[in-house]
C-alpha cells in the first residue's frame, strides 16, 4: 500500500477510484465501501484509493466537543487499511485553513493530482467550505471534470446503520459484543506497556499497564475477558482486564491493566494489542484486600472459561 501525506505533491499515473472520509474504526460499513471501491477499480483497471482525515473535521471545526472518543489512532487505521489490500492511502491533516477550500477547488486538485475517475460516497456526504459539496454539487462538477459519483448504500445490521457513532455508544455502555459485530473484529487497543503502581504484583496478579493515547475511546469502566497479542507471537494469550480508576485503592486516574494468564515475563516498553471480548462486570470498590483478591480470582476463572469457549467458536 502506497501512503501519500501531501496531496499537492502527488502525481499518480493511471486512473484512480476514490473515496473520502475520516474512517474512524474502519468498521464493517467502511469495509463494504472499500470492497465496492476495489471492485470498481478492478473493472476499470484503476487504482483504489482513500483520502482519510486526521484530526477529523468535527474536532477542528467544533473544538468545544469531546475529542477523546476516537476508535482508532492514525497508526491503527493505517494497519487496518493495509489489511484490506488498499492500493493508495492519502492522509490529509484537517485544518481550519483546509476547511476554507471550496468543493470546486478540491475536485480540481483530485482530478489533477490523482487522475480521479470515480468518487464513492454515502448519501449524506459533503465536502468543501460550508459543506457546499453535496452529492448533487459533486455530480455537476463531475460533468465538467469527467468523473463519476457513486452513492454507497449504508450497511445495516439488525436494522441499524453501521456507524462510528453507534459503535462509540456500544463501547460507552460496555457492550463490546455488539461493538464487535459492527466492527467486524474485537474492539482493541495497541500501545506500549508502562510501569504502574505495582499493586498487582503485591496481591499475586501482576498486570500489564497500557499507555492509553489521550484521544482514544475506552469501553465503560469494568472487568473484561480479553485477548492479548504479544510481539513476535502468532497466537493470542487469554487475559482478564480492568478498565477504570481502581476505587479500592482510592485512585482517580483511569487505567487499563491486563492480567495475562500463565505468563510471567517483562513486557515494559513493548507494544501489545489488547482485544475486548466480553464485559464480565462493572468496576466496584471492595471493603478489603482479601475481598478484592477473591473477586479477581473469580473474574480470572470466568474469563478463562469464556475465552476457551470463544477460541472453540462455541460462544
Amino acid at each position: 500500500m502506497q501512503i501519500i501525506r501531501d496531496l499537492a505533491s502527488a502525481h499518480l499515473s493511471g486512473p484512480t477510484v476514490l473515496t473520502i472520509g475520516t474512517f474512524d474504526g474502519l468498521h464493517r460499513g467502511h469495509q463494504a465501501l472499500i470492497q465496492q471501491l476495489q471492485q470498481s477499480a478492478r473493472e476499470r483497471r484503476a487504482q483504489a484509493a482513500v483520502i482519510a482525515f486526521h484530526p477529523r473535521p468535527k474536532t477542528v471545526l467544533a473544538p468545544h466537543l469531546p475529542n477523546n472518543d476516537y476508535l482508532t489512532t492514525p497508526d491503527e487505521r493505517i494497519a487496518l487499511f493495509e489489511k484490506l489490500g488498499l492500493d493508495i492511502l492519502i492522509l490529509i491533516p484537517f485544518t481550519l485553513e483546509f476547511a476554507q477550500t471550496t468543493a470546486a477547488d478540491f475536485m480540481h486538485l483530485l482530478v489533477e493530482h490523482l487522475e480521479m475517475v470515480e468518487l464513492w460516497a454515502g448519501h449524506d456526504f459533503a465536502l468543501g467550505k460550508n459543506r457546499e459539496g453535496n452529492l448533487d454539487k459533486l455530480r455537476a462538477l463531475g460533468q465538467e471534470l469527467n468523473y463519476i459519483v457513486h452513492e454507497f448504500t449504508p450497511l445495516l445490521i439488525d436494522g441499524q446503520i453501521v456507524s462510528s457513532t453507534q459503535i462509540r455508544n456500544f463501547l460507552l455502555a460496555g457492550d463490546v459484543r455488539q461493538a464487535t459485530q459492527f466492527l467486524g473484529r474485537y474492539p482493541s487497543l495497541s500501545s506500549e506497556i508502562v510501569h504502574g503502581a505495582q499493586r498487582g504484583h503485591t496481591i499475586g496478579f501482576p498486570t500489564a499497564n497500557f499507555a492509553v493515547p489521550g484521544e482514544r475511546l475506552l469501553p465503560a469502566n469494568g472487568v473484561y475477558a480479553t485477548w492479548v497479542q504479544l510481539p513476535g507471537e502468532t497466537q493470542r494469550r487469554a487475559s482478564v482486564t480492568n478498565v477504570g480508576i481502581r476505587p479500592s485503592f482510592d485512585s482517580t486516574e483511569r487505567t487499563v491493566e491486563a492480567y495475562i494468564f500463565d505468563f510471567d515475563q517483562d513486557l515494559y516498553d513493548q507494544r501489545l494489542t489488547l482485544e475486548f471480548v466480553e464485559r464480565l462486570r462493572p468496576e466496584k470498590k471492595f471493603s478489603s484486600i482479601d475481598e478484592l483478591v477473591a473477586q479477581i480470582r473469580h473474574d480470572a476463572e470466568q474469563a478463562r472459561q469464556l475465552l476457551i469457549k470463544e477460541a472453540a467458536g462455541k460462544w
